[in-house]
């Protein structure tokens, strides 16, 4: 399947600013930047776990429960795992959130590309994003910018696992299609 047939048009909206990337974004303004966009005719919407820790998932989900179903695109990542547990947020370091998501949920993350933690993660989307299915999942960030000279056996982590259970999850129509969701053309 090509990644065109699945597009519903050139433009997507890519939602990590809906997980407080940078700045606490009030409940309000995240709701009526989804309507803002749903109205100007976006019908692809990408977001991630990382983002907000699972903040810009559930705002979506929340945003889009009411639409057709049938009428619109959403993507996700795999390779993050969020965690019930909660760092105080002025005493941790924030590692792999940095600054970036300083103002998301508090919920710790991890980072596993196994294939139980691939089911787990789309299991979590699905439930955050209010959805049965989810369109495209990406592979998140599994390239030298985010893990170094250790990148490679992240990558072979993801192959036999993460892969795997995608083509599972494709293949039992939970999932439409997925791929790589990196910044660098290597892991490709």
């Amino acid at each position: 399947m090509q990644l065109k047939t699945l597009l519903p048009g050139q433009l997507g909206f890519g939602t990590a600013p809906l997980g407080n990337m940078f700045r606490a974004i009030p409940e309000e303004e995240a709701r009526a930047t989804v309507d803002a966009a749903w109205n100007d005719g976006i019908r692809f919407f990408d977001t991630a776990p990382f983002y907000g820790a699972g903040l810009a998932e559930a705002r979506l989900g929340e945003a889009l429960a009411a639409r057709d179903r049938d009428e619109f695109v959403i993507s996700t990542k795999v390779g993050r795992l969020i965690l019930d547990e909660v760092e105080d947020v002025n005493a941790r370091d924030l590692g792999e959130k940095g600054d970036v998501f300083r103002h998301g949920r508090a919920n710790r993350i991890v980072n596993d590309y196994s294939e139980d933690a691939t089911l787990r993660s789309i299991e979590d989307s699905l439930k955050r994003l209010k959805t049965d299915r989810i369109d495209i999942a990406w592979v998140h960030d599994v390239a030298q910018d985010f893990y170094g000279d250790e990148w490679l056996g992240v990558f072979e982590t993801a192959r036999k696992g993460a892969f795997k259970a995608l083509d599972r999850l494709r293949d039992e129509g939970v999932i439409r299609a997925w791929g790589l969701g990196v910044n660098r053309v290597e892991p490709i």
